[in-house]
């Protein structure tokens, strides 16, 4: 998640407070019925009861990085074991986080600094830091040009990295906010929401131009982004109007919208079960099938306090970290109703 307005973030703390008051939670939450998922285990992470980011999953060694971007450090967790595996200090204000498998590394944004840092996934130290823009946020890999893809969001523009090399090859202005960035290996183009444009704009990585800029109508500032590309399918959270927009990236025209949680953040996709989560700042978050030429919802729930990041694994466990349950981070790990761990 990038940067708020200060009204924005009053706006959304007191909604937080008015659903605790309503329902009668604490900032652990409660699961209702209507989302599709059932609660495996609570797991306590280290550090204080500070804000969480991304988080980014590497099928090859089965561990999940995630930002923990009030103590400026990177958690890597083990899901095959369930323990957390390293701390990782130092990435000021860490943002973005991205697990490149291929590589062996794991990139984050270390947004305190306006850096991008790069870190051994077996040592667990980091390798190099590279300049990313005023804002750097999220991050994108192309694997064919071995180039790494930072959204600069004060900057408004994407920021272009050599993995080679480790070095900033260009800055590509976008003329509005970046919000997230992803790779779509079918047209390997870029994609980056532009969220003060309400645009999807796409970026050829060989020649570092925009190749084309897409209305989103129905969305006010556009910030998730995932890209299912074997369905030519982009899904985008627009957190300026809780809305969630399914996009045909061969036509390139939204195909539905659908209501979420407040200030929807983070979308994690599960390519085995063509199931969506979308996880919201407001702690509600929601589940869609993907159906067809978009997606039709399974339910919705409040979860817990700044439950605004999810991201799924390769047995369908689904993980939210938690900021602050009775005082103290957690790992929320889930599965689908309709599996059992």
């Amino acid at each position: 998640m990038g940067s708020r307005f200060s009204q924005r973030k009053k706006n959304r703390c007191a909604l937080v407070v008015g659903l605790l008051g309503l329902v009668g939670l604490g900032r652990g939450g409660i699961l209702a019925a209507s989302l599709p998922l059932h609660l495996l285990r609570d797991v306590r992470l280290p550090g204080r009861a500070t804000r969480f980011d991304y988080e980014s999953y590497d099928p090859k060694s089965h561990l999940l990085f995630i930002a923990h971007l009030g103590d400026s450090s990177v958690l890597a967790f083990d899901t095959r074991r369930g323990t957390l595996a390293a701390t990782i200090p130092g990435v000021a204000k860490v943002h973005g986080v991205l697990a490149v498998s291929p590589l062996g590394r794991v990139y984050a944004s270390a947004t305190g600094m306006d850096r991008v840092v790069a870190i051994d996934e077996r040592t667990f130290r980091i390798l190099a830091e590279m300049p990313g823009g005023h804002y750097p946020d999220g991050l994108a890999f192309d694997p064919m040009l071995h180039e790494l893809f930072v959204s600069d969001e004060l900057g408004r523009t994407d920021t272009v990295i050599d993995t080679h090399s480790e070095r900033r090859l260009a800055t590509i202005p976008l003329g509005g906010e970046a919000g997230n960035t992803q790779f779509d290996p079918v047209s390997g183009r870029m994609y980056v929401d532009v969220q003060t444009l309400n645009r999807l704009v796409a970026i050829d990585p060989k020649t570092w131009a925009l190749t084309g800029s897409y209305a989103l109508p129905g969305c006010v500032h556009d910030h998730g982004l995932y890209i299912d590309s074997p369905h030519w399918l982009a899904f985008i959270a627009c957190d300026g109007n809780a809305k969630l927009l399914s996009f045909d990236l061969n036509t390139m025209k939204v195909t539905g919208i659908h209501s979420v949680g407040r200030y929807p953040d983070v979308l994690a996709f599960d390519p085995s079960l063509d199931r969506l989560y979308v996880a919201s700042e407001s702690g509600v978050v929601a589940a869609f099938q993907e159906k067809g030429r978009g997606v039709v919802k399974l339910g919705e729930a409040y979860l817990a306090f700044e439950a605004h990041s999810v991201a799924v694994d390769a047995e369908h466990r689904v993980y939210f970290p938690l900021q602050d349950l009775n005082g103290h981070p957690v790992l929320r790990i889930m599965a689908p109703t309709e599996i059992s761990h």
